[in-house]
């Protein structure tokens, strides 16, 4: 009744999954979900939801249905629908990233397969494949699916009724979005039946946009086929089948390789920054140690009107009381027992530019006086000299301490204090944007991985709990010299693990929930102490029995077969080598296929 479903394990080669039209698709098999269950994760304390490395929400669908009314009838219908299909192809794109970091040992169908088992684990549709040809190597493509229970036409329907036009258009942008990334290139997705036209069930079909010919011409409008084919050309191929975390360089901030996030916190100090830097006010950053504070410094210098001249950066905290005054102002031959000859201080050598203070809060009050005056008057008196010097410099200051507390505990002049705080910008530590944790953590293990040179893919869904639950105190620069230690301690070709990040005494403190094997939700920490506990009773009772035979001892022991031993080492194994089935293979002696039919005649996951 179904044609044989043909799949190779080679990466690479042309996968067919063809299920005759008016045939019973519902015998056709996905693989196993858990792996996809086990990466979402609730963490209620901080109101996070997390798959795998992506931030999602939970929304009413009666919300997103009155949504696509406001956009309909304030935009128009055509406006609307672009809208809705670019947002998502947006999603779709995202979960494709995730799609070979789930499956990378599986075959291309069941790697395929993530995103409509995601579709389905998100609440948008029941997802039924008719027809699906894969080669990746060739760019090939053809793609057919049945969509019922869809979230999308429900609310059309429910809100206008039915209608003369399919109305999936978020859905058909995920399908765009997802497949194409997956494939390499674009791939445009018509619905051909529809729901909201009165027809029982939705029905989609997908292939590369040329084999659409003119048909296409309209869909693709909605797509906007620049951005559309942005960023899908041979440039972004996949190294060995695997989608590769750090593979594309993350997008920056007014293109600095520094100032990454996404997060409305990071958002919002750009966009201070922006409206300041043509001005010539004084700019205040405020927040705690490794925030960034000097590399927004730096970008505020670098997009302003005196980009051509130096920046200057001195870090007050770290220039001896009795130095701080020469250093600022500069020296004259004499002007004290070892001043052998005249210096230009940092303020002369800032002229024309930028010079930026940090941890400007411990100067000493006399430093504080001189600096208050070449702010106020634009002049400053090397040590020993009797001239005045005029000089053309901004003053950008950084601080870690709240000036107001130093104020009041006569450690800080208030007059200097209201003449820095002209504008002041507070960058948030990275606990208040841990939106910008997953960006962050791409452009790190980019950027450290291709200083050491070390093929090291991403990081285990292990990994990612650990660093989304961290508090991390020491902000971007602990996390940088975390991520550089997990590239470097790292298996060549293999996953950033655990164990690899946090081994100088860090305390995670878990705060997030996943799915168990109900569905229902529970803390993640106690899922992982289960099947650990879970493991190590089996390890216990098969080692009991293992040494008992080995070693003569007498006694009695609980029964354990033959078979019961090699499972516990085929399950060892596989748990050692996180998943991946070649190199678990590796450690048994074995090749992967033989692993793979042992795992399979014994009823275990593959």
């Amino acid at each position: 009744m179904v044609d044989t479903e043909k799949r190779a394990h080679a990466q690479g080669d042309p996968m067919k999954l063809v299920t005759p039209k008016g045939a019973r698709v519902d015998s056709v098999r996905y693989p196993d979900i858990a792996d996809l269950m086990s990466r979402l994760r609730f963490s209620p304390g901080d109101g996070r939801i997390w798959l795998d490395d992506q931030r999602m929400v939970l929304l009413h669908t009666e919300s997103i249905g009155t949504l696509r009314r406001e956009l309909i009838e304030s935009l128009g219908i055509d406006t609307a629908r672009g809208l809705l299909t670019r947002m998502g192809y947006n999603s779709g794109a995202r979960d494709a990233e995730l799609a070979r970091r789930v499956r990378p040992d599986n075959s291309i169908m069941d790697m395929f397969s993530v995103g409509p088992q995601l579709h389905m684990l998100e609440g948008l549709t029941a997802v039924e494949p008719v027809h699906v040809e894969i080669d990746v190597e060739k760019g090939l493509y053809h793609g057919e699916f049945i969509w019922k229970n869809c979230s999308e036409d429900e609310e059309h329907v429910r809100i206008y009724g039915i209608g003369v036009e399919p109305v999936c258009w978020t859905q058909i942008g995920y399908a765009c979005g997802y497949t194409s990334v997956f494939m390499g290139r674009p791939i445009l997705y018509r619905e051909v039946e529809c729901r909201g036209l009165g027809q029982p069930h939705c029905r989609i079909i997908g292939k590369p946009i040329e084999e659409w010919g003119d048909e296409a011409a309209n869909d693709l409008r909605f797509l906007q086929a620049q951005s559309f084919t942005q960023g899908l050309s041979a440039g972004s191929a996949r190294r060995g089948g695997v989608a590769d975390l750090g593979q594309r360089p993350t997008p920056t901030a007014f293109g600095d390789s520094n100032m990454v996030g996404a997060s409305p916190g990071f958002n919002a100090v750009c966009h201070m920054i922006r409206r300041v830097a043509d001005t010539k006010a004084t700019v205040l950053f405020l927040g705690e140690s490794g925030v960034g504070k000097e590399v927004c410094a730096r970008t505020l210098h670098r997009i302003s009107r005196r980009n051509d001249g130096p920046f200057v950066a001195v870090n007050c905290a770290a220039i001896p009381e009795a130095l701080v005054e020469s250093e600022l102002f500069g020296v004259e031959k004499g002007g004290f027992t070892d001043a052998t000859q005249s210096r230009p201080g940092r303020f002369e050598r800032a002229h024309g530019g930028t010079l930026f203070l940090d941890e400007i809060g411990i100067l000493s009050p006399t430093a504080q006086g001189k600096l208050l005056r070449a702010l106020q008057e634009g002049e400053i008196e090397r040590v020993g000299d009797t001239q005045t010097r005029r000089v053309d410099v901004r003053v950008v200051a950084a601080t870690n301490l709240d000036l107001k507390d130093e104020i009041r505990a006569g450690r800080f002049r208030e007059d200097l204090y209201f003449r820095l705080n002209v504008f002041p910008i507070r960058v948030p530590s990275l606990r208040e944007r841990r939106e910008d944790l997953p960006v962050l953590l791409n452009h790190m293990l980019h950027k450290y991985r291709e200083l050491h040179g070390r093929p090291v893919t991403g990081f285990t869904s292990r990994a990612i709990d650990a660093l989304l639950s961290y508090g991390w105190p020491g902000n971007i620069r602990e996390m940088e010299n975390i991520v550089e230690r997990g590239v470097i301690l790292a298996p060549e070709g293999g996953a950033i693990d655990v164990g690899h990040l946090f081994i100088s005494g860090e305390t995670l403190e878990s705060s997030l929930f996943g799915l168990d094997t109900s569905g229902a939700l529970s803390p993640s920490g106690s899922l992982l102490a289960q099947m650990e506990s879970q493991a190590g009773t089996e390890v216990d009772r098969v080692s009991r029995k293992v040494n008992s035979l080995l070693m003569g001892l007498g006694g009695d022991v609980e029964p354990t077969s033959l078979d019961d031993i090699e499972s516990a080492l085929l399950k060892s194994a596989v748990r050692q080598a996180d998943g991946n089935l070649s190199a678990a293979a590796r450690t048994l002696g074995i090749t992967r296929a033989q692993l793979v039919y042992r795992l399979k005649s014994r009823g275990l996951r593959v």
